[in-house]
């Protein structure tokens, strides 16, 4: 497992979270064109590393042209990700955004320090959950190749609006697509980094 975690690591030169990002306050620039407006599709199963049920909430924060999820528990304790302007981004990327952070529940992200943003503790946190995402649309959505493509298509949009240097997007595909050619079961991975935090 740590010599995976040192390939994701070393994947990540330079990029930083989508999904906060999206929740900031970045300047939006000015639409030139209606928007797509896409069927919101439905969340998969999650259950976080003490196997407890993840509730996903639907929400309107955020920039509204930008699709994102925040995986934290509610007031009352209870492990949610809300789901934010979902209609905005095709369903593979929504489908990747709910994978993504159902594994900041799974890996047991949600209940441990949360690390600066950018430092590399973080950036290992984001790597290791878009792996989990891919692994589980690999073998439980039985994505093949053109669908794949067409997620890194998505990420790299919705990347490209934020205002993310070409470094950065080509480092998360390039990462997103060695898990998905090379790693097991999602389900492997993720106990072999609650093993490596010392929670399994």
């Amino acid at each position: 497992m740590r010599t995976k975690l040192a390939v994701l690591s070393s994947a990540f030169p330079a990029i930083s979270l989508i999904l906060s990002l999206a929740f900031s306050n970045v300047a939006a620039a000015q639409p030139t064109q209606t928007p797509t407006v896409y069927d919101v599709v439905s969340p998969p199963t999650c259950l976080n590393n003490k196997g407890e049920t993840v509730h996903f909430i639907e929400s309107s924060r955020g920039r509204p042209e930008i699709s994102a999820g925040m995986a934290i528990r509610d007031r009352n304790g209870k492990p949610v990700v809300y789901r934010s302007n979902y209609a905005a981004s095709p369903p593979e990327f929504q489908s990747f955004v709910d994978r993504h952070e159902c594994a900041h529940h799974q890996t047991g992200d949600v209940d441990r320090s949360h690390p600066p943003r950018n430092s590399s503790e973080h950036l290992m946190n984001e790597s290791i959950s878009d792996c989990i995402a891919i692994l589980r649309m690999r073998d439980e959505e039985a994505y093949d190749r053109a669908a794949f493509d067409r997620v890194a298509t998505a990420i790299r949009d919705v990347m490209e609006k934020i205002g993310f240097p070409e470094i950065s997007i080509s480092s998360r595909i390039s990462n997103i697509k060695n898990c998905y050619m090379n790693y097991g079961s999602p389900q492997d991975f993720v106990n072999g980094v609650l093993r490596n935090r010392g929670l399994l």
